[in-house]
């Protein structure tokens, strides 16, 4: 394609969720109320694993991780997003976009990963509850949560080998809030249709496999409790039925996103909010809401607080 009489692009051009400024409002007071609601009951919960020697377990240690990942995938688009709410020209540099991207990827990819290491550590607890305190040591569990996080590194470090070459030349409007490779390269001047599959199997094969691996898992821990005749079967599987909740939230979006043809759909934006912002919070929450013993921890740590706070 000829880009000689084009300029190249240095910034590309939010047009966020909605052009309506009473509707910006109504959003961004919407989302900043959900946001710092729940962004800190995610800190809670992980001062509460720290903080309690009775959580001192690996699946509490996954638990804290999890918050954490899921803290830090929402920075990286609803402080951008909630500020651009009152910008007149919402904009975003190709460097910032490309940096978005990556972090976008990265966390996600290991929150991904870390999702896993969470079944593996349930499978050990299930089907070998003798050796579990012996398998699972604080050493092996760092290993899949550094695993984890390496896995989403090299998954979004991939992406964005692609992308940062791309020639992009005009147009340089994102149909959403955030910079995503499902739209960013539809904006290169050049045929994109090979990237696209590599992009596909990279992203949406690998979430659909994973998801379908994390489904095959859970149930035949299920099932192995419903057969069985183990002490605590009854909580164990109300562990495994909240993760199979978790992977439901995380995975539904995340395929729907790219499990598909990188095309404009009218649920796109609706999506990407509830994929970016809401169900990573909410993650952790819905774990918490479903465990007494981290309930019971986090009341502990307020009372100490106000107690401490009152003398």
């Amino acid at each position: 394609m000829e880009t000689e009489n084009k300029t190249e692009v240095t910034e590309f051009v939010l047009l966020g969720l909605s052009q309506t400024r009473e509707v910006q409002l109504v959003l961004f007071f919407l989302f900043l109320l959900f946001y710092v609601t729940v962004l800190p009951v995610n800190i809670l919960i992980i001062l509460t694993v720290r903080g309690d020697p009775q959580l001192d377990s690996p699946m509490y240690f996954f638990l804290a991780n999890l918050a954490f990942l899921d803290i830090c995938y929402c920075s990286i688009t609803p402080p951008k997003m909630l500020a651009d709410f009152f910008s007149q020209q919402k904009t975003i540099s190709s460097r910032s976009c490309i940096a978005q991207l990556f972090f976008l990827h990265f966390l996600g990819g290991a929150e991904i990963f870390l999702l896993i290491a969470m079944a593996f550590d349930r499978y050990v607890a299930i089907c070998k509850p003798l050796h579990y305190a012996t398998l699972m040591r604080k050493m092996l569990c760092w290993v899949l949560v550094g695993t984890a996080w390496a896995g989403g590194f090299t998954h979004s470090i991939i992406q964005v080998a692609f992308v940062v070459h791309l020639p992009f030349c005009g147009p340089n409007e994102l149909d959403n809030f955030f910079c995503d490779v499902t739209q960013v390269i539809k904006l290169a001047c050049t045929n994109t249709y090979i990237l696209e599959f590599i992009m596909f199997v990279n992203s949406g094969l690998v979430i659909l496999i994973c998801f379908i691996l994390l489904l095959i898992s859970y149930g035949v821990l299920l099932i192995r409790l419903k057969t069985g005749v183990s002490r605590g079967k009854s909580k164990a599987a109300s562990t495994c039925t909240t993760h199979i909740i978790i992977v439901f939230v995380m995975f539904g979006p995340a395929i729907y996103i790219y499990c598909r043809p990188f095309c404009s759909l009218p649920l796109d934006k609706v999506v990407a909010v509830f994929h970016t912002m809401v169900f990573p919070l909410m993650n952790p929450m819905i774990y918490t809401l479903r465990n007494r013993e981290i309930l019971s921890a986090m009341k502990r740590l307020l009372l100490q607080y106000f107690l401490g706070r009152g003398k």
